[in-house]
């Protein structure tokens, strides 16, 4: 899945999309791992 969305990027030269689609990625992972933390409250708050 994520080989066809960069291929489509690259393809269709939308690297402006690269920096958003890293930044989703990276929120989403933090999101999941601070899920059973006690950061996560104040992580939920942020958003």
């Amino acid at each position: 899945m994520f080989r066809d969305l960069f291929r489509f990027l690259i393809g269709r030269k939308k690297y402006w999309l690269l920096p958003v689609v890293f930044l989703l990625l990276v929120v989403g992972g933090l999101l999941v791992l601070a899920q059973g933390s006690v950061l996560a409250p104040f992580i939920y708050t942020l958003f």
